[in-house]
């Protein structure tokens, strides 16, 4: 009975996501319009999307497994997005609540799998966050 209610309510919100998306995506009115085409995204914006997903997964894995820098990822997020400005906050994000999403459906508690995802995410964010550093930083 439950599994069938939730799969009732995952239905009516991938309907809704799916909405809004169609609603976003569809100009209104003259404003849509008279607004200047978009820039190219830079470069490095793959790599830090995937970087704002690494961050999200940590985020939401240090903090199930009670870890002392649990706090800091949502933080590091702020700070990456008052540095990228509010061109690409959006779609930053949203590729941080799609990594810390992906975690929450799975994990209830710590477990080893949770604590080996954790370490290759902490891999992972390090070599993504020196790369960028190297390859596009001033």
């Amino acid at each position: 009975m439950i599994a069938r209610a939730v799969r009732f309510h995952l239905r009516n919100l991938t309907r809704l996501v799916l909405a809004a998306c169609v609603l976003m995506a569809t100009p209104i009115g003259t404003a849509a319009q008279n607004e200047e085409a978009p820039r190219a995204p830079p470069a490095y914006e793959a790599d830090l999307l995937r970087l704002a997903e690494v961050m999200g997964s940590l985020a939401f894995l240090r903090d199930l497994c009670e870890a002392q820098d649990a706090a800091q990822w949502p933080e590091r997020m702020q700070d990456l997005l008052e540095a990228e400005g509010p061109d690409r906050a959006e779609r930053l994000a949203g590729a941080y609540n799609r990594g810390y999403s992906a975690f929450a459906l799975t994990y209830r508690r710590c477990t080893p799998a949770a604590e080996i995802a954790i370490a290759r995410f902490l891999e992972e964010g390090d070599a993504l966050a020196r790369m960028i550093a190297t390859r596009y930083g001033n």
